[in-house]
């Protein structure tokens, strides 16, 4: 981003978060997206009914996902202020069984809500700065709302920068959103080019189906460079998006799906080859056929020296990590089920005991792995402010953090200078990252005044993103279903929480030999004591004692 706009600084806030929010790759988890739009939150659960009725999902788990819905939406301006929510929170007191009156009613509610959901939102934000709701949730339900809505994140950052570019205010921010949420999909035409295609007889007489020859002159006749490309073929579809990258994305599930059935070939078996890229007719440049990883990071792998460690007997943690391997590139449901079957196999014990009403008891690991984030969350956030503090003449809190030896002393001395001058002691002038930073000092000052309610709230957070990938994955995997309405928001929330919280776990075995179950309790105690007659601060969380 080049020029912030300088009149609107809650304007300013919003769109440095939507960068964020919508970068793919690059974005430290503790700065990414977490949470689903309400919308699709309502529609996850009506989809839940199904699957409650035909044994998929326990009635434990809907009356949980309900319960905590109901909790969320309150603050949700989008959601009005009067017969709406009125009816809608009535519905959201009750189960809500498949088949029911209140089910059928919860459906037409969803349609009621739908339209207008962000205007609704343009016209709570436009009051005086002090009446608004903080950018960081206004900023947080208009990313999740587009997002969950179908675009994609990368044409969504190019809409945020040119907001930003053009100095658009908090008004014209939430106009902008609301107009991109009318705009209806639209048609495209999308080419994906294969370098190998085994049993060419059974392509060629498809419809989608274009030969080498004619695979160049689409590419030519779209204004697509033919250098270097070797086709063997490839196919021509027609997808309705939001966006170009959307469209692509579609493509791409379609490729995955002629390749996974190239894996049951008795001869070339696994022979579909596609080139690294798709096209898009109408837009300029061509889409890398790998997407974007959902940033799952373990990187305690890499700045501890355990990357090629792998010689031994092999452990749990080897374990985990191999069967989480396709949460960032993988299909989605093998994604889903490898990334859930991770955190249970670490975090579940036979001796757990089960709620009332639960099957098997297994969402605990999801509410222990929460616990684990959420203390991470501070001292993650805190060493990043302290090494982009870079003020145009060094000051002593410059000096004394390039004087640290370790993070720990440098997030303690960002969290104290947060604590005592709040967000303005930090200063990012020199740092890259100044924009995305600024919020997120604001974060951490509001975090460091009132540690318990905050950290409770990010916990909570967490739980439900983990709670869901809990449910996808028994969809997924026990009622045979691999398009979910929630799929896919799932693992875009779920996956860069898995990955931080498989991170200190891989820290906490390989630097004391600690269980994870028992860095869950750490997590869960410290939760429960930060900043109080014990002193524990937030730096400390997952520090022994």
């Amino acid at each position: 981003m080049a020029t912030p706009p300088s009149s609107d600084p809650y304007a300013r806030h919003v769109l440095a978060r939507m960068s964020d929010l919508f970068t793919d790759e690059g974005t430290p988890w503790a700065r990414r997206l977490w949470d689903i739009g309400s919308v699709l939150a309502l529609e996850e659960l009506w989809e839940a009914g199904y699957w409650q009725t035909h044994g998929v999902l326990t009635p434990a788990a809907c009356d949980w996902q309900r319960n905590e819905l109901n909790a969320l939406i309150g603050p949700d301006r989008g959601l009005g202020d009067r017969d709406l929510r009125r009816e809608l929170t009535s519905l959201l007191k009750n189960p809500l069984p498949d088949p029911s009156p209140e089910r059928r009613r919860l459906k037409e509610i969803i349609g009621h809500v739908r339209v207008g959901y962000l205007e609704r939102w343009a016209v709570a934000v436009n009051v005086p700065v002090d009446e608004r709701v903080k950018p960081e949730r206004f900023s947080r339900t208009v990313a999740s709302h587009l997002l969950d809505l179908g675009y994609s994140a990368s044409h969504l950052k190019a809409w945020a920068k040119g907001l930003y570019d053009a100095r658009a205010t908090t008004a014209d921010i939430a106009d902008s959103a609301a107009g991109l949420a009318r705009t209806p999909a639209q048609p495209y035409e999308v080419l994906v080019a294969l370098e190998r295609v085994p049993r060419r007889e059974l392509a060629e007489p498809l419809e989608h189906w274009y030969d080498k020859g004619k695979v160049i002159a689409w590419l030519r006749e779209h204004g697509h460079a033919t250098s270097g490309v070797r086709p063997g073929g490839g196919f021509v579809y027609r997808f309705t998006a939001l966006d170009p990258f959307s469209a692509a994305e579609q493509a791409r599930q379609m490729v995955e799906r002629m390749t996974a059935r190239s894996q049951f070939l008795r001869r070339d078996r696994g022979g579909v080859e596609p080139l690294p890229h798709i096209w898009v007719a109408g837009h300029p440049q061509p889409i890398p056929l790998d997407p974007p990883a959902r940033g799952a990071d373990v990187l305690t792998l890499v700045n501890e020296g355990h990357l090629y460690q792998v010689a031994g007997t092999r452990s749990r943690i080897d374990d985990a990590l191999e069967l989480a391997a396709a949460v960032n590139r993988g299909p989605m449901a093998p994604a889903v089920a490898g990334a859930w079957a991770a955190v249970e196999s670490l975090l579940t014990h036979p001796d757990d005991p089960k709620g009332e009403n639960e099957r098997s008891g297994k969402a605990v690991a999801a509410d222990r792995m929460a616990a684990i984030i959420a203390c991470s969350w501070p001292r993650a956030e805190l060493t990043a402010l302290a090494h982009h503090h870079k003020p145009r003449i060094k000051d002593d809190l410059a000096r004394n953090i390039a004087a640290c030896t370790t993070n720990q002393e440098r997030a303690r001395l960002a969290a104290g200078a947060l604590h005592s001058g709040g967000a303005s002691a930090l200063d990012f002038t020199g740092a890259s990252t100044k924009y995305s930073d600024r919020p997120a000092a604001q974060r951490m000052a509001d975090l460091v005044q009132n540690p318990r309610p905050v950290l409770c709230d990010v916990a909570g957070a967490f739980r439900i993103a983990l709670r869901r990938l809990y449910r996808t994955r028994n969809i997924v995997l026990h009622g045979g279903a691999t398009q979910g309405v929630a799929l896919e928001a799932s693992l875009r929330t779920a996956a860069p929480l898995v990955g931080a919280g498989l991170d200190r776990i891989v820290h906490a075995a390989y630097a004391e030999g600690l269980d994870p179950l028992d860095l869950a309790a750490r997590a869960e105690v410290a939760l429960k004591l930060v900043n109080g007659e014990t002193g524990l601060s937030v730096v400390d969380l997952l520090e022994p004692v």
